[in-house]
């Protein structure tokens, strides 16, 4: 009788719970996917236990990403996916932070994470402690707030353009043109109430 993929998943969850005792908050198993739960402060050990225990062997890391959640008090879900080619299994690790208080880096376990780190940094605000070079990776120098954050605004604060009297990029507040427009959302294929600038004849009775 064979082993269900769902069952592989659920004992191997009671596995490294068991390993990892308190430093797992909760485990999940849903769509085919182990979710854990940990503590910010315990994410190196969590992540060494994942990739040296025998059960395991999440030797492969994939990112590290991020949510904002910003009524909660820990507003920011720090999210690690992992893979384990030996088991052919993937594993997701979970842990809530905010923006003041620095979640431990991984980057001695597992080098690739140093530039996701980064890019959690300058996306979301989440900062990283041993970290090496925690820098902004994808907005420009002097960038002003974080662009995946809930309240940050979809224009953004600066707009960047080249000036050609001055022979260089500049930096303007944001300046919109052009009010939002209200988009009939309708399917296409069942047409609009209005009749749109040359459609016309499209309109008329045959």
């Amino acid at each position: 009788m064979s082993t269900s993929p769902h069952d592989v998943l659920e004992t191997l969850a009671a596995h490294i719970a068991q390993g990892l005792g308190s430093a797992i908050v909760s485990t999940s198993v849903a769509f085919g996917e182990l979710t854990l739960k940990t503590d910010a402060a315990r994410i190196v050990e969590v992540t060494t236990f994942l990739r040296d225990d025998p059960a395991c062997r999440f030797i492969c890391f994939v990112d590290v990403c991020g949510a904002d959640y910003p009524s909660r008090e820990k507003r920011f879900d720090v999210v690690y996916h992992l893979l384990s080619p030996a088991k052919n299994l993937r594993v997701r690790v979970k842990l809530e932070a905010n923006d003041e208080t620095p979640v431990p880096s991984i980057t001695e376990i597992f080098p690739g994470a140093l530039w996701f780190e980064r890019e959690a940094y300058d996306l979301y605000g989440v900062l990283f402690s041993g970290h090496p070079d925690l820098r902004r990776l994808l907005t420009d120098y002097g960038f002003d707030g974080y662009p995946l954050r809930k309240d940050f605004p979809l224009t953004g604060f600066v707009e960047v353009r080249y000036d050609d009297e001055s022979k260089r990029v500049v930096y303007e507040p944001v300046r919109l043109n052009q009010e939002f427009r209200n988009f009939d959302f309708l399917s296409p294929w069942e047409g609009t109430d209005y009749v749109l600038p040359g459609d016309e004849k499209a309109k008329q009775p045959n």
